[in-house]
């Protein structure tokens, strides 16, 4: 009770007395040396478990003491759960030049309410990564439990995890008694990291209806085509566009080389974006196609190569670039990432790919119509998987006469390959693709 107007949960006892107060969410924020977004999300129950510092803090600037100040901290510590949230897996690393992926993520799973959230790209593109940064973002500031079920690691996933059967074969009915008395309806994030082999749709329809309060998480290289999936595509960072390098302070703001100089600065201390370094600089995130992993591969040679010499070794052979021997990175090599991707996808749609990585510059949809032969809409779905996959990216610049788009050089390179080879002779590695590109 609040001077007798009853109030069901912290955040409405907390808008009640900033109105009594008299005071906006922002004036309440700023006299509580708060954000706004911190006074807002509390009072839609966005952020549960506030903290008693925060709490305090708010209590001094609405001017309560005694008993209502009681009730008021009283209010708040109710709202805590019998048992701590589980926490994610600790990073290993600083996330780099994804502030803005982070934010909508985030606000798929807690403001708009999506239950089943898709971040789907390239290998190497830092899918866990981001997966990682928010799940954090959700258990600190929503104190959310989270489970993290990483799905490429047979080990752990054959070693009885209770979350296991969500990727392998379905449940027979009861089979998750256990696992939704641990979730309940309990604020829960499970995240399948790396479920490149699929979910169950039935296992997730029993999960969802069983807990009220699960979102899941996916990471994999393709969208799992679930009923109500929200697919989050992310694409490698953005790229300086040629002539940039004169102006270094507006180089060092893009996000390709914020996240090169970043992993250069761990080996080279005092490393400054210079003049004399920004063209080659600018030219390896544009080699790489600002994919995160290609650029923290090329970032540990630097501390035997500078980056003019590690331009022209990968100038000459682009695909020599793998994980440097001392590293904190995944082992591997960028074209690896590059064909399993290719792998993954239909004949027809590796079809396009090849046809368009001879394009140059940027092309439109009705372009490739033009130069496929296909149905617009036989041409946009291809086009679409190709986008949503991370193979393809929007070009920079487009103007009003509609969408546009570049196959990443990487990729043009690995077709310009492989087109080579099926001219040669007989296309062992990737027949289908073969027929469809000569005889399209």
């Amino acid at each position: 009770m609040d001077g007798g107007q009853p109030v069901s949960s912290f955040g409405e006892l907390l808008k009640v007395r900033r109105e009594r107060a008299g005071l906006t969410q922002q004036s309440l924020a700023d006299y509580a040396t708060l954000s706004v977004r911190a006074v807002r999300d509390m009072e839609t129950g966005r952020v549960r478990r506030p903290r008693h510092e925060t709490v305090r803090l708010l209590a001094d600037a609405l001017r309560i003491e005694g008993r209502i100040r009681s009730e008021f901290e009283a209010a708040a510590r109710q709202q805590e759960f019998a048992q701590e949230p589980v926490a994610p897996p600790a990073a290993r690393n600083a996330i780099v030049a994804r502030e803005t992926e982070t934010e909508a993520l985030f606000d798929a799973l807690t403001v708009h309410g999506d239950r089943l959230v898709s971040v789907v790209g390239l290998g190497g593109v830092g899918k866990t990564r981001l997966a990682l940064e928010v799940a954090w973002r959700v258990h600190d500031t929503a104190r959310w439990s989270v489970r993290w079920m990483p799905c490429g690691d047979r080990e752990l996933v054959g070693a009885g995890s209770a979350f296991a059967d969500v990727v392998r074969a379905p449940a027979s009915s009861g089979r998750f008694d256990g696992l939704a008395e641990l979730i309940h309806d309990r604020p829960t994030l499970l995240v399948l990291d790396g479920a490149d082999g699929g979910v169950h749709p039935a296992m997730l329809d029993e999960l969802f209806h069983r807990c009220s309060g699960l979102r899941v998480l996916v990471t994999s290289r393709s969208p799992q085509g679930l009923d109500g999936e929200q697919v989050i595509p992310l694409a490698p960072l953005e790229m300086p566009e040629p002539g940039l390098e004169a102006d270094v302070r507006a180089l060092g703001a893009i996000g390709s080389v914020r996240l090169l100089v970043s992993h250069m600065r761990k080996l080279r201390p005092g490393f400054t974006l210079g003049p004399d370094e920004a063209p080659v600089i600018a030219a390896l995130c544009r080699h790489l196609d600002g994919l995160p992993r290609a650029l923290e591969f090329a970032a540990g040679w630097t501390s035997v190569q500078s980056p003019a010499q590690l331009m022209a070794r990968l100038s000459a052979s682009p695909f020599a670039l793998s994980a440097p021997p001392v590293t904190s990175c995944e082992r591997g090599d960028v074209r690896e990432s590059l064909s399993g991707a290719l792998l993954m996808l239909t004949p027809r749609q590796r079809a396009l790919l090849v046809r368009m990585s001879d394009e140059e510059g940027c092309w439109s949809v009705e372009e490739a119509v033009s130069a496929s032969g296909w149905s617009p809409r036989e041409c946009l779905e291809a086009v679409h998987e190709l986008f949503s996959r991370g193979l393809i990216r929007v070009a920079a610049g487009a103007g009003q006469g509609g969408v546009r788009f570049d196959v990443l050089n990487l990729f043009r390179l690995v077709c310009r390959e492989e087109r080579d080879r099926w001219r040669a002779g007989p296309a062992a590695r990737f027949p289908a693709l073969a027929t469809a590109a000569l005889a399209g």
